[in-house]
Parts: C-alpha cells; structure tokens; sequence
C-alpha cells in the first residue's frame, strides 16, 4: 500500500540554521586568531628594505612575532607563546600543504640576536629558507632610549 500525501507537506529548517550559526561561529574565531600581534613588538627602522603589504600576501604565509616580556625573549605566533620545536613542527605541517612560503619574522628591535637565530634555524630546519624580517620605515629615538633603559 502507498502512503497518503500529506496536505502541508514541510521541511524542517532549524538543523540547517545551526548549522550555518556554527559556521558563522567558527569564521569569527578562526579570523579574530589570525589577525592577533604582538602590539608590544617595537620593529627596527627599514628605510632601505622593500614594501610588503599584507593585502598582497599570500594566504600560506606564517607570522612569527619575538617580543620582550619581562626582559627576556617571548617568541609568538598571534599570541601564543610558542618554542622553536614548535614552530618547526609547524613549518613542517605547513611545508607538506604548501611546498613554500615566506615566514615572516616580526622581531622587537631590542631582542637579543640569539632568539632571532632559534626562530630562524627552526625554520631552516623543516625546509623553508625564504625568511623575510618585518621593520618600519621611521625614526625611532624614543624607542632607543626605552633600549639604553633596559640595558641598565
């Protein structure tokens, strides 16, 4: 026997809705993340360097950030606090999805070389050689008598 046809025949919407919610959710998050810096971060003058716009980046790219907390060097990605075993796992995973892109390194002007050496052979190591350094292009007197404080 076949059924009756219904009258108002309906489609549920409510499933479909939460889905969308969660994915609305889940975009917000993801791009809160990926725009997060460390504002902490003073970069060295770059008067001579060329132009990088974040618009005209591409989307593989990785930022690292090494700022100064409490006078010694924090290495982030957004703002987490990351070791260079990390960001070479990373770079890895990243180097299987993408084969290269640049890594961006957003380093204070006061950090110690050292730190900037663990950032870039963590890199090196999992194969990514194009290392690009972040820096701006004016004068910063403020910022290097905040340097002669802290070496004092």
């Amino acid at each position: 026997m076949g059924r009756k046809p219904q009258e108002n025949p309906q489609l549920d919407m409510t499933p479909m809705i939460d889905v969308v919610f969660e994915l609305i959710i889940f975009f917000v998050v993801t791009l809160v993340e990926a725009q997060k810096k460390d504002e902490t971060i003073e970069l060295e003058d770059g008067q001579h360097g060329i132009v990088l716009v974040p618009e005209e980046l591409p989307p593989s790219h990785m930022q690292i950030d090494i700022g100064l907390r409490n006078g010694k060097p924090r290495i982030s990605m957004g703002d987490r606090d990351i070791t260079p075993a990390e960001i070479s796992r990373r770079v890895t995973e990243r180097v299987r999805k993408y084969k290269d892109f640049p890594v961006l390194v957003r380093a204070d002007f006061a950090v110690p070389h050292s730190a900037v050496k663990q950032v870039m052979d963590a890199c090196t190591s999992a194969g990514i050689w194009k290392i690009s350094f972040q820096a701006i292009g004016e004068d910063k007197t403020h910022s290097r008598k905040r340097l002669k404080r802290l070496k004092h």
